[in-house]
């Protein structure tokens, strides 16, 4: 082999090094944009409970003297911040108890232990989870099955004849 020929080997495998490089630096490079792309929206779902503050809203269920003493009826109403585009998803509701004149007490419809949404069953008393078997007393709290925590309340006021519910999200994770 002559001296141009080896040069242009060299040439040859320098190139073909430099092209691996450059594909290399590029996957790495296009793989980093991927992360990206698919990252931030994980990370904006993520931290958006901690940024967003959900308003206080005093909902109106109905006026005192339509519920009666020692029942329990389920209440629809607004959410706390319905968006615009939210349609019926925006409707939520509550298991409204009558204890005394004055004394409301509001359960979320959803059980603690899968968020499936309870049935009262006023011959019994009791609150009933159809997924899994939950069951409450009138309290809220656990009777049997798997649901770790008692029913969440909602705050509940009566206020110029009308009981009114503080809207929030469904409390679930609260007691």
């Amino acid at each position: 082999m002559n001296d141009e020929t080896r040069e242009s080997d060299e040439c040859r495998e320098s190139a073909t090094l430099n092209r691996r490089q450059f594909f290399s630096k590029l996957s790495f490079v296009l793989s980093g944009i991927a992360a990206l792309i698919i990252g931030i929206p994980i990370v904006g779902f993520l931290v958006s409970p901690f940024l967003r503050k959900v308003p206080e809203v005093w909902r109106p269920v109905g006026s005192v003297d339509s519920f009666k003493i020692a029942t329990t009826v389920v209440v629809n109403f607004l959410d706390a911040s319905p968006l615009p585009w939210a349609g019926l998803t925006a409707n939520t509701a509550a298991w409204l108890r009558r204890e005394s004149e004055q004394t409301f007490i509001a359960f979320s419809i959803n059980c603690t232990h899968l968020g499936c949404p309870v049935k009262w069953l006023p011959d019994a008393d009791l609150f009933m989870c159809p997924c899994h078997g939950g069951v409450y007393y009138k309290d809220g709290t656990v009777a049997a099955g798997p649901p770790p925590k008692p029913l969440p309340r909602y705050p509940v006021r009566v206020k110029n004849g009308q009981v009114e519910i503080l809207a929030s999200p469904i409390p679930i994770t609260t007691s």
